[in-house]
């Protein structure tokens, strides 16, 4: 295969990928893999910047997905995009280090660590890498602000009860955003009342727009039409990666 042109941050992304907010800027972002609140505790390698990049055709879906949020209240919250194959291969180093548990309590209270990829929780490849998946949830209109992550805050499991765990200014989904657990899984029985009805509201609106979500985490989100089935890209979450 041709090797991409370097640029000074690396390869560049094919001329139909956009930075989200370019196409909706109402949809609120919140990129965990850019800074230390995620699974691991630092931000991913290929993160340079906050941004939510997608492929044309899932962004311009995405904004219709957005309108029908809107016009019942809420709104989308993106959490991951595109994810360059550096930062899964930054995963996979992470998983075969026993010693990096830091936030252990938080995302993966129940589950060894040793056992996330074998348990399906991360995977490599993943569908991100292709520019049309991602990671979302809703958030009420008008939306509360959100406290800011501060490295070495007590940790809380991201399965207890909201006004517990992380104070995400998401609706309440059942769980936080990345929680390697069984009750993450969409349909998981436990999960009843207001975050039932919060993800089968989610999964209507996306699905109305040719998004699928994959059964074992309410927040991932593929765009079934993507451009790219087969390709994983591995340029920067840079507005400099794009053409």
């Amino acid at each position: 295969t041709q090797t991409p042109t370097p640029t000074p941050s690396g390869p560049r992304a094919p001329a139909d990928f956009v930075v989200l907010s370019d196409v909706d800027p109402s949809i609120r972002a919140d990129i965990r893999y850019a800074t230390a609140h995620n699974f691991v505790g630092r931000p991913i390698v290929g993160y340079p910047e906050p941004l939510c990049l997608l492929t044309r055709r899932a962004a311009e879906a995405l904004h219709r997905v957005q309108t029908a949020a809107l016009a019942q209240g809420h709104s989308l919250k993106v959490y991951d995009c595109y994810r360059p194959q550096r930062a899964v291969d930054d995963f996979v180093a992470w998983a075969k280090n026993p010693a990096e548990q830091q936030m252990k309590a938080e995302f993966y209270p129940g589950v060894a660590k040793d056992r996330l990829f074998a348990e399906g929780y991360i995977g490599a490849p993943t569908a991100h890498s292709r520019g049309s998946t991602l990671d979302l949830t809703l958030v009420a209109v008008p939306t509360a602000d959100q406290p800011a992550y501060l490295p070495g805050q007590p940790l809380v499991s991201c399965t207890a009860p909201p006004g517990q765990r992380f104070p995400d200014n998401s609706v309440d989904m059942g769980t936080g955003f990345d929680c390697f657990d069984p009750r993450a899984h969409t349909a998981d029985a436990r999960v009843t009342g207001a975050a039932r009805d919060n993800r089968a509201l989610l999964q209507q609106l996306m699905s109305a727009q040719g998004f699928e979500n994959y059964p074992r985490e309410w927040w991932h989100y593929r765009f079934t039409d993507e451009p790219y089935p087969k390709t994983y890209f591995d340029f920067p979450v840079a507005r400099s990666s794009l053409r």
